[in-house]
């Protein structure tokens, strides 16, 4: 059976990238809506699988939670979330990894704690990799992915507190085994390289009696505008008009549908309610002046929004494996430079890699086991290795 082209590219972005049991978690951590004590603090939790293929047994215990977080502008939400823990036999402590998937796309169904216990969660195989060494993991399903409202997909500073948070909820949890000792481990790639390169900037403010150890992050879109131009017309443009959506999320006055065509605004409805797949294939080679009316990147409020998300601001304050795949076809390598130079200027222990031989999707599959290990190097209080 012939393939079309549009559809391969489209599909290697998605290789990158009951009510009885829902148990409330005291009455000091409120309802769904967000006004839970603080951040971290978990509204409810139901017990949950998790499975990288259907049915493959992986010898843990999982709970979907859901959480208190912190949107963009500062104000309280409920995030939703997994938790895994391996049953191991293992009674001391062990590390946690808050891991941030990549694209996965904008519908609800999408969230990877809808995917876990059916077994087609798009990374599940990666985060097995963790659950094998005997490490705790929390996978945030970010603000508005699972939950009421829009995902608000490429705004970094929401992504980073809902990871910061989805630690914690793992940490509070009365049944993972976790404590307040616990180490953690910062972990993601692409959209989640994104949301852990902001969690690892904002440790310090936002949650600093986390005990990091280190962030392993890789291709990063640190820039979103230069991201943009970039994919502006080709087979990676659907990513444009989901991070539009994405943004117009978090901040509703930027008003996207004023700025878009008839055509831009069926185009965005349908992608609402996809998945990567399907909305990488309805984007795929459309400009955004083909779908507005006026090009909202042209905008002050837009492009004010859009470096509020760029990455490099802040100074990590743990260690950081950063790396990026040189032919990368959808984050540009020079993006990713960019983040190790500005981070390195700032004083940051950074340990860079280019990914000679690869692109964006085989980039996070070939450097997984490399950034796994640094992890379990960082856990072991081994000195980590910056080459600024």
């Amino acid at each position: 059976m012939h393939i079309p082209r549009t559809s391969v590219r489209a599909w290697a972005v998605v290789a990158a990238i009951g009510l009885s049991s829902l148990t409330p978690l005291g009455a000091a951590h409120a309802d769904e809506r967000g006004a839970a004590a603080s951040p971290g603090d978990i509204v409810s939790s139901e017990p949950s699988s998790f499975h990288p293929l259907p049915g493959q047994p992986t010898g843990t215990k999982a709970w979907k939670i859901h959480y208190r977080s912190t949107t963009a502008k500062g104000e309280p939400n409920t995030v939703s979330g997994t938790v895994i823990v391996p049953q191991d036999g293992r009674t001391g402590p062990r590390p946690l990894i808050t891991y941030a998937v990549g694209t996965v796309g904008v519908g609800d169904h999408c969230a990877p704690s809808a995917g876990f216990p059916r077994g087609t969660a798009l990374e599940a195989n990666l985060i097995q990799q963790l659950t094998l060494r005997g490490w705790a993991v929390a996978v945030t399903d970010y603000e508005g992915l699972g939950t009421p409202g829009d995902h608000t997909y490429t705004v970094g500073r929401s992504a980073g507190q809902a990871m910061l948070d989805a630690a914690r909820a793992a940490i509070r949890h009365p049944e993972a085994g976790l404590g307040k000792d616990t180490p953690v481990g910062i972990m993601g790639y692409s959209q989640g390289g994104q949301a852990s390169s902001w969690a690892a900037e904002l440790h310090g403010s936002y949650a600093p009696e986390l005990d990091v150890k280190g962030t392993a992050t890789g291709g990063v879109p640190g820039d979103l505008m230069k991201v943009a131009d970039f994919n502006d017309g080709s087979y990676g443009s659907g990513l444009i008009f989901m991070a539009a959506i994405g943004q117009n999320a978090a901040f509703p006055e930027l008003d996207l549908d004023s700025y878009l065509n008839p055509v831009g605004r069926t185009l965005l409805g349908a992608m609402k309610n996809t998945c990567v797949a399907d909305g990488a294939v309805l984007g795929a080679f459309k400009s955004i002046d083909s779908m507005t009316t006026r090009n909202p990147l042209d905008q002050p409020d837009w492009q004010r929004r859009l470096r509020e998300s760029r990455v490099g601001s802040v100074k990590p304050d743990a260690p950081v494996y950063l790396y990026h795949a040189l032919a990368d076809e959808l984050i540009p390598y020079g993006v990713g430079k960019q983040v190790r130079a500005d981070w390195c200027a700032k004083g940051a222990d950074v340990e860079w890699h280019t990914i000679a031989v690869g692109e964006h999707v085989s980039g996070v599959i070939t450097q997984s086991p490399h950034a796994t290990q640094w992890l379990a190097d960082r856990f072991a209080g081994k000195p980590a290795r910056s080459n600024c």
